[in-house]
């Protein structure tokens, strides 16, 4: 059996390996009504997210797989593959019910015991997350082929928001059974449920996906193509969007500096969605097995030495919201703003760190340190040069390093090489899904990409998170989250910046593109009139 830890091996195995034997100039169809071409970057690891958190996977594998239950524009829970859900009494036992007649890609029906395999032995044992959202599922049964059943060892109330986040893809159990889970070759050509059957990968150009003539939800999609374009330069995207070479562009190659500009263009649309629509967390992250990052009152100067305003104002041009937490304000059931702030201040920032004894050598500088800034994104690389720039102004020198995502992956996730970096993640509606993996010790896995790299611990912080992750109590659970953020807000093992809105830049023409979380095109199509 392949361990987590293997994820990050085979995600760049992946990224480099296949492609040989296809087409070298194979290009994207016409602007023909018909297919669906959608700007991407990054290029994906693999395409199968129930092993994988990368965001280029989802993008695409979300298309291929449905999931169980999905999040609308309003995060409540929509059914898909599965059409209810019923706690018992106790919150030990979920009973879902399946949807029938549903079948995958190459004919085969779709049943119970591709759910109970997919929790047990690929959500639970590979994906960075399903290893904390599925841990206290201890079996899944399946009395019938449109039942599956979880069985609890304790309560887990995010559980069904669990159900519909991107590593909640069912995957067909007799393709996977009795092969490793990580390298399985279907996982760069998958068999999924969804709207689209995959068609090849052209590494470096494109991914052709196709329409699924025997998908659920008949008579959809609309679409008989989708083209998923590599195109990581913005210029290139807003060119592209231009001259109708693509349809759509989404998430971090949307150049925000041209939003107004392309507002102006009737042929095109430009759609922002809030956090809670896709909850992302911008920040600034230190590897606390560092020794001169162990002094919490570095952090702290670091904390004041971040002018978030100016960055949320002229770099994400305002498309976002402020961070005081690693919780979004959007989400008012666990945010509280009752916590340790950070104010831009220089002068206090400069005090603290001549209070943690870092003095300024002959050349001004007092700490050197290299930060890794997390591909892709123009703006988070503007982030982190402008940070560089204000940090000179007290002695503070920092060197900064781009790779790939794989190997930047790699580098914090599994070598752990690296001082501090500039990244964005995911932090979801509920913060057992989404910032336990951050703060919690158990989550410290090298190798496990998107955890606590930080190596961040405390006793306190364990607790409170391990009570609140069984407690039914809406309240008494709220509070404990409450106590999660002032603790870590107060310890700075990252430094929240911001939480960017999710911006799509389309064709005028196209519709419905968005109309839940994680959108499987299967309602996008161009309007009529």
């Amino acid at each position: 059996m392949i361990s987590r830890r293997g994820l990050i091996g085979y995600g760049l195995a992946g990224a480099f390996g296949l492609g040989a034997g296809l087409p070298a100039n194979s290009a994207p169809a016409p602007d023909d009504g018909r297919t669906l071409i959608v700007a991407q970057d990054p290029e994906p690891l693999t395409l199968t997210s129930a092993a994988s958190i990368d965001a280029g996977t989802l993008a695409v594998s979300g298309k291929i797989f449905d999931r169980l239950f999905v999040l609308d524009l309003d995060t409540k829970l929509t059914p898909q593959l599965a059409t209810s859900a019923e706690f018992s009494a106790d919150g030990l036992a979920l009973t879902l019910r399946l949807r029938p007649g549903v079948k995958w890609h190459d004919g085969r029906p779709f049943g119970s015991a591709d759910v109970a395999y997919s929790i047990l032995e690929v959500w639970k044992k590979f994906h960075a997350r399903g290893f904390l959202s599925y841990a206290n599922v201890e079996a899944v049964d399946a009395p019938d082929p449109l039942t599956a059943v979880l069985r609890l060892k304790r309560p887990a109330p995010y559980i069904l928001h669990s159900l519909a986040q991107g590593e909640s893809q069912v995957v067909p159990r007799r393709l996977y059974e009795g092969a490793p889970v990580l390298t399985n070759p279907v996982n760069l050509a998958p068999i999924g449920t969804g709207p689209f059957r995959f068609v090849r990968w052209e590494r470096g150009g494109h991914i052709e996906l196709e329409r699924n003539p025997d998908y659920w939800d008949s008579p959809r999609p609309h679409f008989d193509k989708v083209l998923f374009r590599f195109l990581p330069d913005g210029a290139a995207v807003v060119a592209a969007l231009e001259t109708k070479a693509i349809h759509l562009a989404s998430g971090s190659n949307t150049p925000r500096a041209d939003l107004e500009r392309l507002r102006k263009n009737a042929a095109l649309s430009v759609k922002v969605f809030g956090p809670t629509f896709s909850p992302v967390m911008e920040g600034f992250a230190f590897n606390l097995d560092r020794p001169a990052l162990q002094d919490v009152r570095v952090r702290q100067a670091f904390a004041h030495a971040i002018d978030r305003n100016f960055i949320l104002k002229n770099i994400w041009q305002d498309v976002g919201t402020l961070a005081d937490s690693p919780v979004a304000p959007q989400f008012v059931d666990f945010y509280t703003s009752d916590l340790p702030k950070y104010p831009f201040d220089l002068a206090r920032a400069e005090s603290l760190l001549e209070e943690a004894g870092l003095k300024r050598d002959a050349s001004g500088v007092r700490l050197t340190l290299t930060v890794d800034v997390m591909p892709p994104g123009t703006s988070r690389v503007r982030t982190a040069q402008f940070i560089r720039g204000t940090l000179a102004k007290i002695g503070v020198k920092l060197e900064l390093r781009s790779q790939s995502l794989g190997e930047y992956l790699h580098r914090v996730f599994t070598r752990r090489d690296f001082d501090a970096i500039v990244y964005g993640t995911g932090t979801d509606i509920d913060p057992a899904l989404g910032i336990q993996r951050f703060y919690w010790s158990k989550t410290f896995q090298p190798g496990v990409p998107f955890t606590n790299a930080t190596h961040y611990w405390t006793p306190e912080v364990d607790r409170l998170l391990e009570t609140a992750q069984v407690e039914l109590d809406a309240n008494k659970r709220r509070q404990l989250y409450f106590d999660v953020q002032r603790a870590v807000q107060r310890d700075l093992p990252c430094i929240p910046i911001l939480f960017p809105s999710s911006v799509a830049l389309s064709d005028r023409r196209l519709i419905d593109f968005a109309t839940v979380r994680a959108d499987n095109f299967a309602k996008a199509r161009f309007a009529t009139a």
